[in-house]
């Protein structure tokens, strides 16, 4: 059921959500959390799909919070708020409200939405585009629990992460960080399976992209071991190679769904590692409400290591440093895509994906 109001307010959208669950004959919704999306017109359809396929995992209530400011001066002196609501139908089991914010009233978005939020219920505030510098300052980021950013939206995905770290509240996250949960997962279990001293390591993908940057910072702090950017022509991240004093472990995503992972003495094996469209993202950020250290100890490491040279890959590596053991550091921020560069690599150790692919390709 769908309804349009126009000059509206609060109290009037309340009352058509009542209205509408009585219509479709059910009263009562289980909804656990409330999911505020912050976007403009423009953007608001893609994400509003995310989250109504997100919400088939956890029913909620989402409020799509559009601002229209207006370009002339009597537009911007103006206030209006137009509603649409749905209730049933395409949005599952949960409800969905389009607020547009016109004029004056786009300042003020934080007083629309707070009579709408689910009384007891987390809420949840995501930005899929342009996300204020602090979102945990942010009057709407104020009501939730959890504030989802997205650093690949931005210009400078690199230093948005910069950013993100020096202002960093717990509940706030990332989607660059939600993309790399699998690579994360593989990773780690292929560890457990191996028991072996890691020397170094690569991480192979594309340029400027921030969940390339958030791997390699990851692994740098978890391991304590120089990590080495690589850049490939393939979107997102293709590849990572552990040298360990037994051999290379590589994880090696060519093109496609599926990826390569090669143990010293173990056959190569495939996995999946498909990538995730952003249903899936949201769905994997709304399944926890609580705040992700891992996230924060990764994107702050780049930002407390910012003192230290950090060295594009191919270039000539720094003498080691004393203190921690590691070569320079990898850190956003700084637009060299954040690379560090180790020890020469071990005789016989495997190509990266990238030149493999080129050698097996002449």
């Amino acid at each position: 059921m769908k309804i349009d109001l126009t000059e509206t307010n609060s109290s009037q959208i309340n009352a058509s959500l009542v209205k509408a669950r009585r219509a479709i004959g059910s009263p009562a919704i289980g909804m656990v959390l409330t999911l505020v999306i912050v976007t403009d017109e423009g953007n608001h359809y893609d994400a509003l799909k995310a989250a109504s396929d997100a919400s088939r995992e956890h029913p909620s209530r989402i409020l799509v919070v559009i601002k229209r400011p207006g370009r002339s001066q009597r537009d911007r002196t103006a206030a209006r708020l137009d509603a649409e609501v749905r209730v049933g139908g395409e949005t599952g089991t949960g409800e969905t409200v389009l607020l547009r914010l016109h004029g004056e009233l786009a300042n003020h978005a934080h007083s629309v939405v707070l009579p709408l939020l689910l009384p007891d219920a987390p809420v949840v505030v995501w930005w899929p585009d342009d996300a204020p510098e602090h979102p945990a300052e942010d009057l709407l980021g104020q009501l939730a629990q959890r504030r989802i950013t997205d650093a690949a939206a931005t210009e400078e995905p690199v230093a948005t992460l910069a950013l993100r770290a020096r202002t960093y509240s717990p509940g706030d996250t990332d989607l660059a960080w939600t993309r790399i949960t699998p690579w994360r997962s593989v990773l780690a279990a292929a560890l457990d399976q191996r028991h072996s001293t890691i020397t170094s390591a690569v991480v192979e993908g594309e340029s400027f992209n921030a969940s390339n940057e958030l791997l390699a910072l990851w692994l740098c702090h978890r391991l304590g071991v120089p990590v080495e950017r690589e850049m490939s022509e393939s979107p997102g991240v293709t590849a990572v190679r552990l040298e360990t004093a037994d051999g290379p472990i590589c994880l090696d995503r060519a093109d496609g769904p599926m990826a390569e992972l090669a143990m010293p003495g173990q056959p190569d094996r495939h996995v999946a590692l498909h990538r995730r469209d952003t249903s899936e993202l949201i769905a994997e950020e709304l399944r926890r409400l609580d705040p992700d250290e891992m996230y924060a100890d990764t994107v702050r490491f780049g930002e407390t290591r910012k003192g230290r040279k950090v060295v594009e890959a191919g270039a000539e590596a720094p003498p080691a440093d004393a203190g921690d053991g590691t070569t320079g550091s990898a850190r956003p921020g700084d637009g060299t895509t954040g690379t560090t560069r180790g020890a020469e690599r071990p005789a016989g150790a495997r190509k990266s994906g990238a030149t493999a692919r080129k050698a097996k390709a002449s």
